[in-house]
C-alpha cells in the first residue's frame, strides 16, 4: 500500500491536518509537502517522508507524489486563473504519479451556477478537472469557517459595536477550521468513500444575528448586526486596507486576511440562500460532533482566523 500525502503542512489548515494525522496513521504512512523546508523540519525530524513543493511550476510533482496512494489537496490561498492552474498541475502530476485518490477542500454548493461566490468557480473548475481526467476523489465541500467570523465580531467590537455586513438573514452551517482540517485528515485516512462529494458543515443553520447573539452571550459584549448592501461593505474593507483581489497587497497581521471581492460575494452568496447546506456528512466521515459556535466564543482565543500563508510565485 503506498503512502498518504498532505499538502500545503505550512498553512492554517494543512498545519492542523497534519496534527490529526499523526493520531490516526502511522508516521512511515505519511508525506508532507509543502512551500517552506523550515516548516517540514520538525516532520522530517520524526522520519516523515516531506517535499519541498510549489504547485505553480509543475516541475519535481510528479517525483514528490511516487509513493503516495491518496492525496489531500488543500485549496490555494489566491483566487482566480492562478489558482485553477496551480489545481490543475496537482492534477496533472497526481494522475502521472499514478495516486489512487484525490481529496480536494471544495466550498458548499460550488456546482450551483447561481452561486455568485466569486470563490466557488475556481472549486468547480478543480472538481470537473478531477472528474475529467478519471480519478477517484472526495470532495469536501466546506462551510464558511467560523474562526473568520469570530475574529470579525472583535473588529466590529472595537469599531463601535455595529457589526455591518451584506449576509442580512441568510443562513450558514458555520464550522471550525479544525473541524474542515479533522475531515481532510479522516478523508486521507478512510477507504470508504469513492468519487465522494461531502458537505462539511457546522452543527447549528444560524444567521448572521444568531453568530452575533452567540458571541454577545460568551462575552459579555453587546454587538448588534446591521445589514448593508454590497458596495457599502466593499467601503468597509477599502477603508480597512483590505484588496480587492488576492492580486494586491495583505496587510501583515490584517484582521481581514482574504481579498474583499471573496468575502462580499460569499457574503451575497448567503443571503441568497445559497450557503446553507446542511447534513451530517462530518459526523458520518470523523465519527465525531462538529465544534459549536458557542463553544469557539467562549474559548476565542483558540478560534481567531489567524495570519495569511501564501506563496504566489
Amino acid at each position: 500500500m503506498g503512502k498518504l500525502l498532505l499538502t500545503g503542512v505550512d498553512g492554517n489548515l494543512g498545519n492542523q491536518a497534519a496534527e490529526y494525522l499523526l493520531d490516526l496513521v502511522e508516521k512511515d504512512q505519511l508525506i508532507f509537502c509543502a512551500y517552506s523546508e523550515a516548516a517540514l523540519k520538525k516532520y522530517a525530524d520524526l522520519g516523515i517522508e516531506t517535499h519541498v513543493t510549489n504547485f505553480n511550476h509543475k516541475d519535481g510533482l510528479a517525483e514528490a507524489f511516487s509513493n503516495a496512494d491518496k492525496v489531500a489537496l488543500i485549496s490555494m490561498p489566491f483566487v482566480g486563473e492562478k489558482r485553477q492552474n496551480a489545481h490543475k498541475n496537482v492534477v496533472d502530476a497526481a494522475k502521472e504519479a499514478g495516486v489512487q485518490q484525490i481529496i480536494y477542500t471544495s466550498l458548499v454548493n460550488a456546482a450551483d451556477e447561481s452561486n455568485p461566490s466569486v470563490e466557488k468557480i475556481d472549486h468547480i473548475f478543480t472538481e470537473d478537472y478531477i472528474n475529467e481526467v478519471g480519478m477517484d476523489h472526495i470532495f469536501l465541500r466546506n462551510s464558511q469557517y467560523a474562526e473568520a467570523m469570530v475574529t470579525n465580531y472583535f473588529t466590529f467590537v472595537k469599531m463601535g459595536g455595529v457589526m455591518q455586513n451584506n449576509q442580512a438573514d441568510g443562513k450558514m452551517a458555520y464550522i471550525s477550521r479544525k473541524d474542515c482540517a479533522k475531515a481532510v485528515a479522516h478523508a486521507l485516512a478512510t477507504d470508504k468513500y469513492h468519487d465522494a462529494v461531502l458537505n462539511i458543515n457546522g452543527p447549528e443553520l444560524m444567521t448572521i444575528t444568531d453568530f452575533v447573539n452567540y458571541g454577545n452571550e460568551a462575552t459579555g459584549n453587546n454587538v448588534s448586526y446591521q445589514a448593508i448592501s454590497d458596495e457599502e461593505n466593499y467601503a468597509i474593507f477599502d477603508a480597512m486596507g483590505v484588496p480587492r483581489t488576492t492580486e494586491g497587497a495583505f496587510k501583515k497581521d490584517s484582521e481581514a486576511p482574504f481579498s474583499s471581492e471573496g468575502m462580499v460575494t460569499f457574503g451575497e452568496a448567503i443571503r441568497l440562500g445559497k450557503m446553507d447546506n446542511f447534513t451530517d456528512d462530518f459526523k458520518q466521515l470523523t465519527g465525531e460532533e462538529a465544534i459549536t459556535v458557542k463553544y469557539m466564543f467562549e474559548n476565542a482565543d483558540d478560534f481567531q482566523v489567524g495570519e495569511r500563508h501564501s506563496e504566489d510565485t
